[in-house]
Order: structure tokens, then C-alpha cells, then sequence
């Protein structure tokens, strides 16, 4: 490791990975408000899409969780 990266508090790798974590977990949250917008308006196929999405935003969380973790704690993946 160089002083440039010893002098940082994180890495960029780690930076990189809470932040799409934070964007991620962020998105999962709202989609309850998308959600029942497309149930006010009466569109289960909007409900439904919104649904998958959320869901596959939710698996991505925890990978994304898992691989900063193994960042954390080794340096790398």
C-alpha cells in the first residue's frame, strides 16, 4: 500500500461500494411509495414490474453487502 492510500480513511473500493450500497438500499425504500402509486391508479402491471424491480434491487444489496465485506476485511476481493 502507497502513502496516498494510507492516508485515506477508505478506500476507493470501499467508497465505490457503500456508495452504490447506500443508492441501492435508498431505491428499495421507495419503491413501497412506487408501489402504491401504481395501486392507487389501478395498474397491477406497473405493480408487478415495481415488485421484480424491488426485489432484484434487494438481492443486489446483499451481494453488494457481502463483497464490501470481504473488501473490509482483506484490502481487495
Amino acid at each position: 500500500m502507497n502513502l496516498e492510500n494510507q492516508s485515506k480513511a477508505i478506500s476507493d473500493l470501499e467508497y465505490d461500494l457503500l456508495t452504490v450500497l447506500k443508492n441501492k438500499a435508498e431505491a428499495v425504500q421507495m419503491y413501497d411509495v412506487y408501489v402504491q402509486d401504481a395501486q392507487k391508479a389501478n395498474s397491477q402491471p406497473c405493480v408487478e414490474i415495481l415488485q421484480k424491480l424491488k426485489q432484484t434491487d434487494l438481492e443486489q444489496v446483499q451481494e453488494l453487502r457481502h463483497h464490501l465485506q470481504e473488501v473490509m476485511q482483506t484490502g481487495r476481493m
